[in-house]
């Protein structure tokens, strides 16, 4: 890779998202990150040997995942399971079982409904759309959820990303781009919470 001396931290920043762009679109894919072309036919990562089927809907891969039974729960729950098998395009980061927390099925329809629909962005954000986003927003992107709060996605290094919550917790996308025929799922290593003057805590 070429040298060059650059001006400023725009700049800098944007040679970042280039070679995430480039890591991501390159031929070899890291192991939970496939490359996936478009217009081809859709080759989606598994899930503890579980295959993620990208003709189903986003509920159904969810509950189809073995690391994901508490956030099936979670959904249906809280009465969001119709929106993820709706026709509408949506954007699930899903934490897994370990990192939910453990009074999370514990919790009122309404407090669970705000924190599941945090996890949820309206749109079709797969990864080559977040690094374009964050390239376009000078290093960060702010995502709306469904919830009313606010993702902000970011660059950890030069290929990752990271996502922070309203109280300033992160969490690493671990798998990214599980196609879904309603959407895309990116598998992330910690839970993501609105801030507490939106649910309260029990």
């Amino acid at each position: 890779m070429k040298r060059i001396a650059i001006a400023g931290l725009a700049a800098g920043a944007a040679m970042m998202i280039g070679g995430a762009l480039a890591a991501v679109s390159g031929a070899k894919p890291d192991t939970g990150r496939p490359v996936v072309d478009p217009t081809a036919d859709i080759m989606n990562p598994m899930i503890a040997g579980q295959a993620m089927l990208p003709g189903r809907n986003l509920l159904e891969n969810i509950s189809l995942s073995p690391e994901h039974t508490v956030l099936a729960a979670a959904m249906k729950n809280s009465g969001l399971s119709d929106a993820l098998k709706a026709n509408a395009e949506f954007t699930v980061f899903a934490p897994t079982n370990g990192v939910l927390p453990q009074q999370l099925l514990s919790r009122d329809k309404t407090q669970l409904a705000r924190l599941m629909g945090y996890l949820v962005v309206p749109g079709k954000y797969d990864s080559q759309r977040l690094l374009r986003v964050i390239g376009e927003g000078g290093g960060e992107a702010k995502l709306r959820t469904i919830e009313g709060g606010m993702l902000v996605a970011r660059m950890n290094g030069a290929t990752n990303i990271i996502l922070m919550d309203e109280r300033g917790n992160t969490a690493n996308i671990a798998i990214y781009d599980v196609y879904d025929k309603n959407g895309v799922m990116h598998v992330v290593d910690h839970m993501l919470e609105p801030s507490s003057r939106q649910v309260a805590t029990n």
